[in-house]
């Protein structure tokens, strides 16, 4: 089972946090302070999991991919594989790489809404959904165009100062 979800960069600002067991903020400060600290003081030569024991949780396994300016961390269970999750962090990095063409930390930031969505695709409530990047793909397109046909249309100020004004050429005046 996948505990919780980070998204640090290397100055150990959390740029996305998802816990799937209930969890006091407190303690989810201490948590990801904790796990920032154990894997950013480890070289690039090392492997990419250690176990920490964590308070409340037990003997968890950190798992976590480092790019660019970003860790890409899920904290599991011991019956979890360390290559398959591995795996998982590659698809989720994949995923966003695709949805924001060559995602970066800024694109983290300011589309949250759309990082989330993406997690909710892979994963829910600590369980994997799904890995096919085509479709989590799929899914976030989706998404995409029914929050397109939401969005209310942008007002054309000239044009209605202009019928307003009752220089509309149209001769059509709607009040």
């Amino acid at each position: 089972m996948i505990k919780a979800v980070f998204i640090i960069n290397n100055h150990g600002l959390t740029r996305l946090s998802r816990f799937f067991l209930p969890t006091d903020l407190p303690t989810q400060q201490a948590i990801v302070r904790r796990i920032f600290r154990s894997v950013s003081a480890r070289s690039d030569s090392m492997c990419n999991y250690l176990e920490l024991d964590i308070e409340d949780w037990g003997e968890c396994k950190v798992v976590y991919r480092h790019y660019a300016t970003l860790y890409f961390i899920f904290i599991v269970d011991q019956q979890e594989s360390d290559l398959g999750i591995l795996d998982l962090i590659q698809v989720f990095v994949e995923a966003l790489d695709k949805c924001f063409e060559n995602v970066c930390e800024l694109d983290i930031i300011f589309h949250s809404d759309k990082v989330n969505f993406v997690l909710d695709e892979i994963c829910a409530a600590g369980m994997v959904l799904e890995t096919n990047i085509v479709q989590i793909i799929q899914a976030v397109q989706e998404q995409n165009k029914l929050h397109k046909k939401s969005e209310t249309p942008s007002l054309d100020v000239a044009a209605i100062k202009k019928q307003l004004s009752g220089n509309d050429t149209s001769g059509q005046r709607s009040f």
